[in-house]
């Protein structure tokens, strides 16, 4: 959550998000699926068991291990609610300190500011979306779904509205937000990109075979070209059973790793992902250069394999559930994102140091 933001709540009919996935059924979600704590206790002298097999203690903190990534989701459940009930509150708060300066109603005030200047959704801006979505909408013809559309346009423009206006209160109030955002320690250990000490360092969970981790990739460079030494980008395996090749591709980056060309590597399998059988690998490493005999030892060996899956099980550890998942200095973002969904956070994190 931005320091001076937090989630939208429209005075018009919360239908933006119900309306999208219906009418964009046939988007896919921008990633490929895979399948709170009390306060710390001061520790006791001898493992806290919580069972006993033969007087053999299981403790609490095997019981924990074990569970490890289902606490940790629900550890970052309860820490978003608290964020996006924040900003809600923060809104609240606003829009009813400037009705009390102004000597108004906090109902006339959204009336004035925020309905008021939301702009009819005419015949032509229906026509326009739907020619520019038609694509999307599985064959539907307008005249069956305009008044959705006429619902989603206002819906849309109202969000607008009230986000533009309650900026403007966040800056005449001087909003800070103080709560610290919710964090998971990842290692980043793996192939990088920028300095060991950037300010901002992106863990990437990701595998060559994931559609969307291809698709994602163009929005990673703008983040290096506009951000510089500023952004570090650790890249880590997460290859999903749903894909056969991707564990062998995992190993094959990490092979041509050992030459100096993981990132040459890691281009052209997304390049090509519809060929990443063994065969096609070591066409690849050939057309990059790489030593032919070193690299089919190494692919034919495994010996990359563990690490492959240290990285998996990591992962899985953190909650990072499908492909791609990113975690810009500890804060979770999920699927091939819009760069604008990047640059909210890693400026949050500049900002915050």
């Amino acid at each position: 959550m931005s320091r001076t933001s937090g989630t939208r709540n429209t005075p018009f009919p919360r239908t933006t998000i119900a309306f999208a996935l219906l009418l964009l059924a046939g988007l896919a979600m921008p990633a490929c699926a895979g399948q709170e704590k009390a306060a710390p206790k001061a520790a006791p002298a001898t493992p806290e068991a919580v069972a006993e097999i033969d007087g053999k203690p299981i403790t609490m903190a095997e019981l924990e291990k074990s569970v490890a990534a289902q606490l940790a989701q629900l550890d970052k459940q309860r820490r978003d609610l608290l964020e996006q009930s924040l900003g809600n509150l923060v809104e609240e708060k606003l829009l009813e300190t400037e009705a009390l300066a102004r000597g108004v109603t906090k109902e006339a005030l959204v009336a004035s500011e925020i309905t008021a200047k939301v702009q009819p959704v005419t015949d032509a801006d229906v026509d326009a979306w739907y020619e520019a979505n038609k694509g999307r909408l599985g064959g539907r013809a307008k005249e069956t779904i305009a008044p959705q559309i006429q619902q989603f346009l206002t819906a849309e423009r109202g969000g607008e509205a009230r986000a533009d206006f309650l900026s403007t209160l966040r800056e005449k109030h001087k909003v800070r937000i103080l709560l610290e955002p919710h964090r998971v320690r990842v290692g980043t250990d793996g192939p990088s990109k920028g300095p060991a000490n950037a300010p901002v360092t992106i863990v990437e969970f990701s595998e060559f075979e994931c559609p969307f981790c291809a698709r994602v990739n163009p929005t990673l460079d703008q983040i290096r070209s506009t951000y510089g030494e500023k952004v570090r980008i650790v890249f880590r395996h997460l290859p999903l059973p749903m894909h056969p090749h991707a564990l062998k591709a995992a190993e094959a980056a990490l092979c041509a790793e050992e030459e100096g060309k993981f990132w040459e590597m890691h281009d052209a399998m997304f390049a090509d992902q519809r060929n990443l059988g063994i065969d096609a690998l070591k066409a690849k490493a050939a057309t990059l250069g790489l030593d032919a005999a070193r690299f089919d030892e190494c692919l034919a060996s495994g010996r990359h394999a563990a690490r492959v899956q240290a990285d998996l099980a990591e992962g899985q550890q953190v909650g990072a559930n499908g492909t791609p998942t990113f975690f810009i200095n500890g804060r979770y973002l999920s699927g091939a994102q819009p760069f604008e969904a990047f640059k909210e956070l890693i400026d949050d994190e500049l900002a915050r140091r």
